[in-house]
């Protein structure tokens, strides 16, 4: 075990050997793993959780690339997935990470188990699935979501996702910057949560820059 706490040796600092150690016997799923998905795989496996799901069935695009941290060029055309599963092992020897190259559809029609669900699609009915399915298991999950230079983020535990729900339109472009910023919240909400330190539960962060170019932070309780 030496040479895993010399690899996690910054975060045995912050919460010691044996939370450290806890982390490997965590296992989460990550549904998506585009802009958020591939850097919740790298931050989390990078951090010491033990096994990661990771569900996706597109292929790498062109357009992708610049937003999506696990691609580069090159990787068009391979499975999502795939790829970001072999950077994060390649990252952290002590994670296992497992593509699932499938619609969630098809992958929440298997009994599984784990600690954490996150979201990391790019979608209301894809987020609606999610919640069903953490629901039925019994599991909380990380919601995130971005547009142009906004993010939302929620861990929710026992509220509804009817909240989320609007009429249908047309999405905006995205600035790769603030993709890595909502995943990185995401990541550090999954990560305090599966090391057993206090969450914040059905709080909805709401981040955006207002036309001076001050980054604001709303709050809002979740119903329940």
């Amino acid at each position: 075990m030496e040479n895993y706490y010399h690899y996690f040796n910054r975060q045995v600092m912050l919460w010691g050997e044996e939370t450290q150690a806890s982390l490997q016997r965590k296992k989460i799923a990550i549904v998506g793993s585009g802009g958020l998905g591939s850097s919740l795989v790298i931050a989390l496996g990078a951090s010491g959780v033990g096994a990661i799901d990771l569900i996706d069935f597109d292929e790498v695009s062109t357009h992708n690339i610049h937003r999506q941290i696990a691609f580069t060029v090159g990787d068009e055309g391979k499975f999502k997935a795939e790829v970001a599963a072999e950077l994060a092992m390649r990252r952290c020897p002590f994670v296992k990470v497992t593509p699932h190259v499938m619609p969630f559809e098809t992958f929440a029609g298997e009994e599984r188990r784990y600690d954490l669900i996150l979201d990391a699609t790019d979608n209301l009915p894809s987020r609606a699935q999610i919640d069903a399915y953490a629901k039925r298991i019994g599991c909380p999950w990380v919601y995130g979501s971005v547009e142009a230079f906004n993010g939302q983020v929620c861990f929710i535990d026992k509220s509804s996702f009817d909240a989320f729900r609007i009429m249908e339109r047309e999405p905006a472009g995205i600035a790769a910057p603030i993709v890595m910023h909502i995943a990185s919240l995401q990541a550090n909400l999954a990560l305090r949560y599966l090391a057993g330190e206090s969450v914040k539960k059905d709080l909805l962060y709401y981040l955006y820059f207002n036309d001076e170019g001050e980054l604001v932070t709303q709050k809002f309780k979740m119903p329940v």
